[in-house]
């Protein structure tokens, strides 16, 4: 028995099989570890032609292409396999870092079912398979519904009939009288099969029969009917007229035809176009259809229209505690208690509104879920803002009462967000984006409340611009300051060299890096403050020459479009003019997902720094989908394991497996490693073992002041009370971690042979 095929078992696809197609072997088994952890069957292929090749003989359950590849790329390749037999309905992920529309469009355009950017969101990814999955058995279960309709035409479900005009009444075969509850034994004329149709489409259905006569043309149609015994059915009449010699019409044959389930099928596809299939509430895609169509009767009739955007507030905590299924049952019961808010309608109106009645658009009310626990309440016609609000009053209230998920009483309240057309905006993006503002300023002034948006909630609000004029004054106030965090080989106890991390002293108070650094990218203070980072790490870099002896190299983190400046160059050699320290004293950092993003105009800049003696490092590495190519073609001096692969060492193989790729990767390519976020003697250990000595992270020290970090170097280092010192022994040395270029002379640092 094939648990695949049958609808009936809870979950069929326990370890479904996934073919994942990427050129870039760590990216391919980056994703394919991370997949198999989650429950998959991951098949590797290193190229759309092998793909193909595979699939000549092999099916799996869901296809993963990365877009772009040498060759075929992933557009071509997933051309290619709908070509196959059994492959047009497979659903292929197609995997880009390229999110602009063209790019989507390209893909869908290829046959692609859905595409996701990457990224190192695992679980989302994981998710959005096993969506496309279900997705594709309840499609396969329609067609297969179809199929079974269609064989039923032939066999049981499919009569004729035959009318003459020289005589009245209808002659059915005993299958047409079968397919409206009859028996051989019936008969069925005219007048009697009219009174089946329901009142509200009997007029309809006269008019069509005798516009049909009077033309003599063919009959076409579908009409419901109820039966003797009560039944609701759709029956499906085709029919043809019979001319006699002199051209003039004798009568019609033909087939009726019980097509109800054709039609339920047909409903429940509309249904799952437009609505969600967990809660049964409109989707995004209906909810902005209703929400558009309620704008433009609102012009017409000068009323207003509300969105109410509804947000859970603890609905992260349940899930994550309760589980998923906990999640979905809470989730469940939300949408019914908001439904019971308003006066909600299922009804999918494919037609103009203004064909149903002046107030027809109240039919819209309803409320939607946008996605995870996001909501959203349509009014279509609110004169005043107290009609919304008395909305978002009722819907609070109601979420006050406690939920049972899971066999546990939870407690879970919402912010709602208020705002109005065409008051608030002039569209349906517009309106939702203000009612997102409007949500979350509930949530900042406590949750479990409604807010109803003002103008003045626009953007990020009065705090954020504040700290933006701030931070436009910080380098000319010198309130830029940096702290270094030492890089340290294991193998000699020595550090050989530092990272320069940037910090805001603001009214004597040090600002988050995350509060300001993101701030200083969107505004983009970030390229000025980078230039002040170069300069501020050349002149520590003298200073720690000439009073310490320390001369070793101090990185500084470079966002990509300072990259893209023709003058970078000529900055770093005034910096180090100005302080009489050579180029190699700064080491230029930029992490793999700017390289990738920017790499063409990135590419140039990096040779004319490599061309002065500037090294460059490449940060965060392993966590970004890119092809690995640069590292052959680029001058690329260093690598810095990322810390998500460094937490686990030791507790998880998969975590060693992926740091002993990268090691071995850079140690083939003559690239010095580096190993970031290091907080244990068993990460230190590992690592070690694995072939990388050289370190840095909260086992050794966090990012100090320099006169703080000179200081630990007296204190701890060099008199050797460091705990991680001499947990290394030097003739336990798995393999080295770079060449020996990796480890530099530092006189004064530390004596010989400490």
């Amino acid at each position: 028995m094939d648990l695949r095929a049958d609808p009936s078992v809870d979950d069929p696809l326990e370890s479904p099989r996934v073919l994942l197609v990427d050129d870039d072997e760590v990216n391919l088994l980056l994703t394919s570890i991370a997949l198999r952890e989650r429950g998959f069957a991951v098949t590797e292929a290193t190229s759309g032609e092998r793909a193909v090749q595979l699939l000549t003989d092999w099916s799996p359950d869901v296809i993963v292409l990365d877009a772009l590849m040498p060759g075929m790329d992933g557009f071509t390749t997933c051309r290619e396999l709908r070509a196959l037999p059994g492959f047009e309905s497979m659903p292929v992920l197609m995997l880009t870092g390229l999110d602009d529309d063209a790019s989507i469009t390209r893909a869908y355009e290829a046959g692609a079912t859905d595409f996701f950017v990457k990224s190192t969101q695992w679980s989302l990814l994981a998710g959005r398979l096993r969506y496309l999955l279900r997705s594709s058995r309840t499609r396969l279960e329609l067609e297969r519904s179809k199929s079974k309709l269609a064989r039923a035409q032939d066999l049981a479900r499919m009569g004729s009939f035959d009318w003459r005009r020289d005589r009245s009444g209808l002659l059915f075969s005993v299958e047409g009288l079968r397919v409206f509850g009859l028996g051989p034994g019936d008969h069925l004329g005219m007048r009697s099969l009219i009174r089946m149709v329901p009142a509200e489409h009997r007029q309809g259905c006269l008019s069509l029969l005798r516009d049909t006569l009077a033309r003599s043309t063919v009959l076409a149609t579908d009409f419901p009917v109820q039966l003797i015994d009560g039944r609701q059915r759709v029956v499906h009449v085709e029919a043809e007229p019979e001319f006699n010699e002199h051209g003039n019409l004798t009568g019609y044959t033909g087939i009726v035809q019980d097509v109800t389930d054709r039609r339920v099928a047909e409903d429940k596809i509309r249904h799952l176009a437009n609505f969600d299939a967990l809660t049964g509430l409109p989707n995004r895609r209906q909810l902005i259809w209703r929400a558009e169509r309620a704008m433009e009767q609102a012009k017409r009739l000068n009323h207003q229209v509300g969105l109410l955007l509804i947000d859970l507030d603890r609905f992260k905590v349940i899930n994550d505690t309760l589980g998923h299924g906990a999640g979905d049952e809470l989730l469940m019961e939300v949408s019914r208690r908001l439904r019971s808010c308003v006066r909600h309608s299922d009804q999918v109106v494919e037609t103009g509104i203004d064909s149903v009645g002046l107030r027809a658009h109240r039919s819209l009310e309803a409320v939607g879920r946008l996605g995870g626990d996001e909501f959203v309440a349509l009014l279509p016609e609110v004169d005043a803002d107290q009609d919304a609000e008395r909305v978002a009053l009722r819907i609070l209230e109601v979420m006050r009462e406690p939920i049972f998920v899971g066999g546990q009483e939870c407690f879970v309240t919402a912010s709602v967000g208020i705002a109005l057309f065409p008051r608030d905006g002039a569209s349906v993006a517009d309106v939702l984006r203000n009612a997102d503002v409007a949500m979350y300023s509930a949530k900042a002034a406590g949750r479990n409340a409604a807010s109803l948006y003002r103008p003045h909630l626009a953007g990020k609000g009065r705090e954020k611009l504040e700290l933006e004029s701030a931070l436009h004054k910080a380098i000319e106030r010198e309130e830029l300051v940096l702290h270094y965090q030492p890089k340290i080989d294991v193998r000699t106890a020595r550090m050989v060299g530092a990272e320069a991390l940037m910090r805001w002293k603001r009214n004597g108070v040090l600002v988050p890096p995350g509060d300001f650094i993101p701030l200083a990218e969107e505004t983009g203070l970030i390229v000025p403050m980078s230039e002040w980072a170069i300069r501020e790490a050349t002149r520590q870099a003298r200073l720690w020459q000439q009073h310490h002896g320390i001369d070793t190299s101090i990185a500084v983190n470079l966002p990509s479009r300072l990259f893209e400046r023709t003058d970078l160059v000529t900055h770093i050699q005034q910096a180090a003019a100005a302080h009489g320290v050579t180029h190699s004293c700064i080491e230029l950092e930029i992490t793999e997902t700017g390289l990738m993003k920017d790499l063409q105009n990135v590419i140039p800049a990096l040779h004319r720094l490599n061309e002065i003696g500037v090294e460059i490092s490449i940060d965060d590495f392993g966590t970004g989908y890119s092809s690995l190519a640069y590292l052959t073609t680029l001058p690329i001096s260093e690598l810095k394991i990322d810390r998500s692969f460094v937490r686990d060492l030791g507790v998880t193989l998969q975590s060693s497996a992926v740091v002993t790729a990268i090691i071995a990767l850079a140690r083939s390519l003559g690239i010095r490693v580096i190993a970031e976020g290091v907080e244990n003697l068993r990460q230190m250990e590992v690592l070690h073992r694995l072939g990388c000595s050289t370190m840095q992270g909260f086992l050794f020290s966090k990012a100090l002041p320099p006169e703080d970090l000179e200081q630990w170097l007296a204190q701890t280092v060099l008199p050797r009370k460091a705990p991680w010192i001499g947990q290394v022994e030097d003739s336990d040395a798995t393999a080295e971690s770079v060449p020996r270029a990796d480890v530099r002379a530092l006189p004064g640092n530390l004596p010989p042979g400490a």
